[in-house]
């Protein structure tokens, strides 16, 4: 495994962070397979040129991921997939960094279609008057690039409007999707949406049941939106 890695000295990042992410990298794509034996401890340091401190550091990351397994006199070994955090907002940042992510975003996709329409219906119900009105203002940012689209611009709208909703909530327990997720909706709206007209009234249907309190329509509205089909992967077209 001769030069796997290439040097990061010098990186503005933080080293370990840049070492953890490379070994992640490795990892996510498969170049490194489940359950195979990193590089010895020394080798990577060679080859990352960096001190055993940092090499140390970034694997104490990864295995609090879950991607990696560290045993006396046996090394470091790559998990098992099931072991992964893919709520993990850094690991979901590595993921989405990867490029060719078609089964991800079918995944991540579907995990939305179970967890979005009850939220919705959560912040029909439980939203207070200063999440409604911030609620507003990101639905009419969205609305007026419905009519002036920037692309940047939308994508940035539309996950706060959906950060939103999951804060509205009032349930704990759906409080972490709001920043956890982040990552992956940007990444994913990016794909999905050509143009901010194509799902603005979806929208738009969303955020009127929030408005009024009504958790049922909130509920059918977003499960509408996430039925569309502009809601697409990206093709190899």
């Amino acid at each position: 495994m001769s030069n796997f890695f290439l040097e990061i000295a010098g990186s503005k990042r933080s080293l370990h962070v840049q070492v953890a992410r490379e070994i992640a990298r490795k990892i996510l794509s498969g170049e490194l397979s489940q359950n195979e034996i990193i590089p010895s401890e020394m080798t990577l340091c060679e080859q990352f040129g960096i001190s055993r401190t940092a090499l140390r550091e970034a694997i104490k990351l990864l295995t609090s991921k879950g991607l990696l397994l560290s045993r006396p006199k046996v090394g470091t070994r790559v998990r098992s997939r099931d072991n992964w955090n893919f709520l993990d907002s850094q690991l979901l940042d590595w993921v989405a960094d990867i490029g060719d992510n078609e089964a991800i975003y079918l995944e991540f996709l579907a995990l939305r279609k179970a967890i979005e329409p009850e939220a919705a219906a959560l912040a029909a119900s439980n939203a207070t008057a200063e999440q409604r009105i911030l609620l507003s203002a990101t639905f009419q940012k969205m609305d007026d690039l419905a009519s002036n689209f920037n692309a940047e611009e939308w994508t940035e709208a539309d996950m706060e409007f959906h950060r939103l909703v999951f804060l509205s909530t009032g349930n704990n327990f759906f409080l972490p999707f709001a920043n956890v997720l982040c990552t992956m909706f940007k990444s994913f709206i990016g794909h999905s949406s050509e143009k901010g007209g194509t799902c603005i009234e979806e929208h738009r249907a969303i955020y009127t049941a929030i408005m009024a309190g009504d958790a049922d329509k909130a509920r059918q509205a977003n499960t509408n939106l996430l039925n569309n089909s502009n809601h697409r992967l990206p093709t190899n077209n």
